[in-house]
């Protein structure tokens, strides 16, 4: 169990809940992935289970006390105070860090997530041949999503709503960027850039004493969107914890096989060396989103030329190795400090 007893548990807690937040914002990267590897991912799978018609009953009865012992409130406090935090301070740096240093910043992910397989892979022992069926199974399904062509956005509510489930997703099962799924349904920039960006300017309005926003049809509009996605997100990290944590219990070696082999899939999608290709209208010219950016139709992935660029973002590539080899060595520390 993750000690969170201590400031010092507190704090990591939430910086591990950072984490999590923003490799959820980043497509191609999961943050199921900080989870495992960070050391706490069956005690988040297991506390989500605890949110249920008992938890409930409890809160209503008013048993406020018990409820927040019953779902390990502690725990998922702090860990959902550093993703709710990283929407809107990390996640804005990674914006900023992936338009202006996208070749080095993909080349620390996909270090990472090299990382993230021969952490995983280490301790697993139980190679046979439903495991390394699963391993095949999980290994295409990655690569098949990741090169996928991305849809059209759709701001229709119930469709919003299915994104938000399908976004946690990422959170729950390692190797599955639920950013990336959303790029492919194509509401990427509407629900995780347009809509939050919304809800931030609101907040600083509504602190300076500005309520403008209820006369403006399109904030509303947004923060409806965004509404409607946050409650399809808590239904689908409530479902997919119960359907995980069943799984687990009764297939945890295929399920590891399985997840090891998406995560090796999704390499494709954070290849670092791939060209950006845009989406042109019957006049050639180049189709814009809401923010008037264009829109994203695929990406070449290519082998790059040995230059000072290449050497740099191998650098980084091993930069993101170590990030999840210290990450490993900490969650050991812990796990025998308690």
């Amino acid at each position: 169990m993750e000690s969170t007893r201590t400031l010092t548990g507190k704090l990591f807690l939430i910086l591990k809940g950072l984490g999590m937040g923003a490799a959820n914002k980043v497509p191609g990267v999961s943050g199921g992935v900080v989870a495992f590897v960070a050391g706490f991912y069956e005690e988040f799978i297991y506390s989500l289970k605890k949110v249920n018609s008992k938890a409930f009953k409890l809160l209503i009865n008013g048993r406020f006390n018990s409820f927040y012992r019953y779902i390990n409130g502690r725990f998922l406090g702090l860990l959902f105070l550093g993703m709710i935090v990283s929407y809107f301070s990390i996640s804005k740096v990674l914006d900023y860090l992936i338009k202006h240093y996208e070749l080095y910043i993909w080349s620390v992910f996909f270090g990472m997530i090299v990382g993230s397989i021969y952490y995983i892979n280490k301790d697993f022992k139980d190679w046979n041949y439903k495991t390394y069926t699963s391993l095949a199974i999980g290994i295409l399904l990655g690569l098949g999503i990741s090169f996928l062509n991305p849809a059209k956005e759709n701001d229709n509510l119930w469709f919003v709503f299915f994104c938000g489930i399908i976004s946690v997703s990422g959170m729950t099962l390692p190797g599955f960027s639920g950013s990336f799924i959303l790029i492919l349904l194509g509401n990427y920039v509407l629900l995780l850039v347009d809509s939050v960006n919304a809800l931030y300017d609101t907040f600083s309005e509504v602190i300076t004493g500005n309520f403008s926003f209820i006369e403006n049809n399109e904030r509303l509009r947004m923060l409806k969107v965004l509404v409607v996605f946050t409650i399809g997100s808590v239904v689908g990290l409530v479902t997919f914890s119960h359907v995980l944590s069943y799984i687990l219990k009764r297939f945890k070696s295929i399920t590891l096989s399985t997840i090891i082999g998406f995560i090796i899939g999704s390499l494709g999608v954070v290849w670092p060396w791939k060209e950006t290709i845009y989406k042109l209208g019957e006049t050639g010219s180049f189709l814009l989103d809401s923010r008037n950016e264009k829109i994203i139709e695929n990406y070449q992935r290519f082998i790059p030329d040995l230059n000072t660029q290449t050497y740099y973002a191998i650098c980084f590539i091993i930069l993101g190795i170590v990030i999840v080899l210290a990450l490993e060595w900490y969650g050991q520390k812990t796990r025998k400090a308690t």
